[in-house]
């Protein structure tokens, strides 16, 4: 039977670390595998990510374009159609949090806006917060209702 003091790795299937600067005779010894003199043979020695060995690097070579804005909003913006093709039958409410896990909606949107493009013949409780005029009409002639949820 097995013993746990006789365990050991399987053959070949480990091997011994580097001793780095052992004495020449290790094959790896003064300089520890570094070479002579230079930036990279001290300690410390290596260089940022994107130097370019004193070159002007790419990232200031290039021109800089445009800006982020910081104040940008992430609207999910849906149209009739999409209502009417893509979402589940069972499906009688419809708002922002609905969207997401139903895939019409990217899970980073803050905001959801309807837009009117197309038809729908079936009646939604809507929350959203901004509906288009077109979209308005169309929901309220099919039966469904809309509430604006108020911005923060």
């Amino acid at each position: 039977m097995l013993k746990l003091n006789e365990l050991k790795p399987q053959t070949g299937s480990s091997s011994q670390r580097k001793r780095l600067g052992r004495g020449s005779g290790s094959g790896l010894g003064p300089t520890a595998g570094k070479g002579d003199k230079g930036q990279l043979q001290r300690s410390g020695g290596s260089v940022r990510p994107g130097f370019e060995g004193g070159q002007t690097p790419l990232y200031r070579r290039l021109p800089k374009r445009g800006f982020t804005n910081i104040h940008a909003r992430n609207h999910a913006a849906i149209n009739l159609s999409d209502l009417e093709t893509k979402v589940p039958t069972d499906v009688k409410e419809l708002n922002l949090k609905v969207l997401i896990e139903l895939g019409l909606a990217k899970k980073n949107s803050e905001r959801l806006v309807i837009l009117g493009n197309g038809t729908l013949t079936r009646s939604f409780k809507i929350q959203a917060h901004r509906v288009s005029e077109s979209a308005n009409k169309k929901i309220t002639a099919a039966g469904g209702s809309i509430e604006i949820v108020k911005i923060q």
